[in-house]
């Protein structure tokens, strides 16, 4: 192994080797750094792998790597005890060429991603912990791992080490992440049969669904579970911010449990036989949480630096394309043979004004806005349930009777002016 490599990206997630898949195709010397046996041995996400980010990366990428299936319907859940309200998109173009989403399992697809770097010229180390940055000169020339001899230098060193990033703090990139700029997420691969999933949701076998589910769920805190078809089994999950399980002191597999048994869900799930059991911290403090991205040598991408858009579940989009920019402002300052923090700020830059940027600025106030009012979940999803349920059932009231009867039991108790204001700010954080 060479000494000296034109960049070391550390962590082959989607991030980091979206960076070293790109800066390899450019003929750099790369080398892609992994803790885990394999890539996608360690890494968790709920499954939904976007197609426009990737095929950027690899053009038509779905006719060749391990995919589950194309999303063809999105489903919205607002959970309530022993009721729901319901509302979806089905729209059978997403089941073909060019798609919009596919499910997957990481296992699989970060092995296959990864090894489409190295098809490139990445050399790909398994089982190895960087334990630091190699910092000379207030500039970081390389890593240190824990192999023998196992100091490796190069020009730029890119941190796609996870929603932690141990190495970014150690340089002061940012401080401990609060519990609630992080979510932990636990969910389980079920396995059912392919005829099975097909019947429960109403799909074809090269169909999928992607199910979103809020309230009960999460008993009243901040997050979502959710629930996704594979060809053979069900991804099930659920993630809170951390901060609010520790207020509230719940166990992640507690509320994992109770997602399952809940009489709207276990339907779905019945039978299912667990084959996989994952857990995982999520970035989840948005655009206010962005630490610093770049330093002399040195830059950071994917959930290390909190590219996460929980409102709209993506992630693993974010982390493509920061890897993708991240490589890109690598090629320009070996071009120019300088790799100091004012060159490799371009990436910055870019990220910025590209949809990252400008998506986390719009949702800048979302995650704090709900935590620290949760009655959009403890009181306004059961509301819609049982307004639903006044509404549809036929009890021989009159429909405008039963629609003031409804207004009425919306604004009692809170006052119309409290629920105006609750209005008035979910919509001034979401516009």
């Amino acid at each position: 192994m060479a000494d000296k490599f034109d960049v070391i990206v550390v962590g082959a997630g989607p991030a980091g080797t979206s960076c070293a898949y790109t800066a390899a195709k450019a003929g750099l010397n790369v080398l892609l750094i992994e803790r885990g046996e394999y890539p996608g041995s360690k890494n968790v996400m709920g499954g939904i792998l976007y197609r426009k980010q990737m095929e950027e990366i690899i053009p038509e990428f779905w006719k060749e790597a391990p995919l589950e299936r194309p999303v063809v319907e999105q489903r919205f859940w607002f959970l309530d005890k022993e009721s729901m309200v319901t509302t979806s998109y089905k729209g059978l173009e997403w089941g073909k060429e060019p798609f919009n989403n596919f499910t997957v399992l990481r296992a699989k697809f970060d092995r296959w991603f990864a090894g489409k770097a190295v098809e490139q010229g990445a050399l790909l180390i398994n089982e190895t912990v960087v334990t630091e940055c190699i910092v000379e000169d207030n500039r970081v020339v390389g890593v240190r791992t824990d192999r023998p001899d196992g100091d490796v230098y190069a020009d730029v060193v890119v941190l796609a080490d996870g929603v932690n990033s141990l190495l970014g703090k150690s340089l002061g990139f940012h401080k401990e992440w609060k519990p609630d700029e992080v979510a932990l997420t636990v969910m389980e691969v079920l396995n059912l049969p392919k005829k099975t999933i097909n019947e429960r949701f109403n799909v074809a076998d090269d169909q999928g669904v992607s199910v979103e589910i809020f309230g009960d769920s999460t008993q009243g805190l901040l997050g979502t579970a959710f629930l996704y078809t594979n060809k053979d089994s069900l991804n099930i999950g659920v993630g809170t911010t951390l901060s609010g399980m520790i207020k509230k002191k719940l166990k992640p597999y507690h509320l994992l449990e109770y997602v399952k048994e809940h009489p709207m869900i276990r339907p779905y799930i019945e039978g299912g036989e667990t084959s996989e059991y994952l857990a995982h911290l999520i970035p989840e403090g948005g655009y206010k949480s962005v630490p610093r991205l770049v330093g002399n040598g040195v830059m950071i991408v994917g959930d290390a630096a909190q590219f996460v858009n929980a409102i709209h579940r993506e992630g693993s989009n974010m982390a493509m394309s920061s890897g993708k920019m991240a490589a890109e402002a690598i090629v320009r300052a070996k071009e120019l043979d300088d790799f100091t923090e004012r060159t490799l700020d371009s990436y910055r830059k870019e990220l910025y004004n590209s949809f990252i940027g400008k998506d986390l600025k719009k949702y800048k106030d979302v995650t704090h806005t709900f935590e620290e009012h949760p009655q959009y979940f403890t009181d306004y999803i059961p509301m819609m349930n049982k307004a639903a349920n006044s509404f549809f059932t036929v009890d021989g009231s009159p429909k405008k009777e039963k629609q003031s009867r409804i207004i009425k039991s919306i604004t009692e108790g809170k006052g119309k002016i409290a629920v105006a204001k609750d209005l008035y700010r979910a919509w001034k954080v979401m516009k």
